[in-house]
């Protein structure tokens, strides 16, 4: 089955480039353009994308609003991809607290676009942890962990909280696996439990909810560096 996507840039011809790079791949259906947030929203709700493509600054609304309001009335599956041309923007760390699944940026390689939407279209992370880390320590305020975010730790178990902290430094499920010593098969299954207990959409998510969380403090080491 083909990945369905809606490219969103109030630049005529940053959204033309991008929808021809993606058409140019026999798996991947550019479905619709949009040129505003609000644009975005009317194109989401008409044609259900698998993943959207959005650009962050847009006249009418940007693209933060769009994506916070597809996701919140979304009842399908679909998964944002903010663009932008800062690394890191704060604008990109509120996005992804609003649910975004990932960000690029516009001079990514062409041969690189295809990949970075399968990606995240099959759930995988592509934000690169240490993006998510810097995004986080320049950005989030010190964890002040309320009752709501501690009765939500408290759903997991002990071995589902170690896993969650190794996925926020940046493991991998091979490595998370080496580490605790437990098979990949028992790390995806675990990975897979977080999500569904904390109410998360993507491992970009599992990191972001540990940091604000307080159970994995900015400038921790990776595993294994």
């Amino acid at each position: 089955m083909s990945i369905s996507v809606a490219v969103v840039d109030d630049q005529a011809l940053v959204r033309g480039g991008l929808t021809m790079i993606l058409r140019t791949h026999d798996d991947i259906e550019v479905v619709a353009e949009a040129g505003t947030g609000l644009e975005a929203i009317e194109v989401a709700r008409r044609h259900r994308p698998d993943v959207i493509l959005m650009d962050i600054r847009m006249p009418e609304m940007d693209g933060l609003e769009a994506t916070s309001r597809i996701l919140a009335e979304a009842d399908w599956n679909v998964r944002v991809v903010i663009l932008t041309t800062f690394d890191p923007d704060e604008y990109v760390y509120q996005a992804l607290r609003a649910g975004a699944s990932a960000f690029v940026l516009k001079d990514i390689p062409p041969e690189q676009l295809a990949p970075a939407v399968r990606t995240v279209a099959d759930g995988g992370a592509l934000l690169a942890p240490s993006i998510t880390r810097r995004l986080i320590g320049r950005f989030a305020a010190p964890p002040n962990v309320n009752t709501a975010v501690s009765r939500r730790l408290e759903r997991l178990t002990g071995r589902e909280r170690d896993v969650l902290a190794a996925v926020a430094r940046g493991s991998s499920n091979s490595e998370i696996a080496e580490e605790l010593f437990i098979g990949a098969a028992t790390v995806k299954s675990h990975v897979s439990s977080i999500l569904i207990k904390l109410g998360l959409r993507d491992r970009t998510q599992v990191v972001i909810f540990a940091y604000e969380s307080g159970l994995v403090e900015a400038g921790a080491r990776d595993i294994g560096h």
